[in-house]
């Protein structure tokens, strides 16, 4: 059995410039979690695979292509391949959420200037 607090995980170097830890990393799958701090956000970029995002605390603005709505805590949003999207927390609260990728991707993910 392997088990792994997220607290014990280190913060990973990304483009982002926010809390990134992966808790799950094999070659079939990642599991990351993000905390947003108020007034923080994601850059805009484009994943090579689906990825679904489930918010663990904290409310959020995602915005997946044209869309862009408001989600909050135990919420599940789906984010099909190759289409761009970005997270903002506009809130007064740290904004949490788990990202998961499936498959692993076998290319990097491209940023939008």
């Amino acid at each position: 059995m392997i088990i792994r607090k997220l607290s014990e995980m280190p913060i990973m170097e990304t483009a982002h410039n926010v809390d990134a830890r992966n808790l799950y990393n094999t070659e079939h799958a990642v599991i990351s979690v993000i905390t947003l701090n108020p007034g923080q956000s994601l850059k805009k970029h484009i994943t090579p695979v689906d990825v679904a995002f489930y918010v663990l605390k904290g409310k959020g603005i995602v915005e997946i292509g044209k869309e862009k709505q408001e989600v909050d805590a135990n919420t599940l949003i789906e984010s099909p391949k190759d289409i761009v999207h970005c997270w903002y927390n506009e809130s007064d609260e740290e904004l949490t959420f788990m990202v998961i990728k499936v498959p692993r991707p076998s290319r990097e993910t491209r940023f939008i200037s």
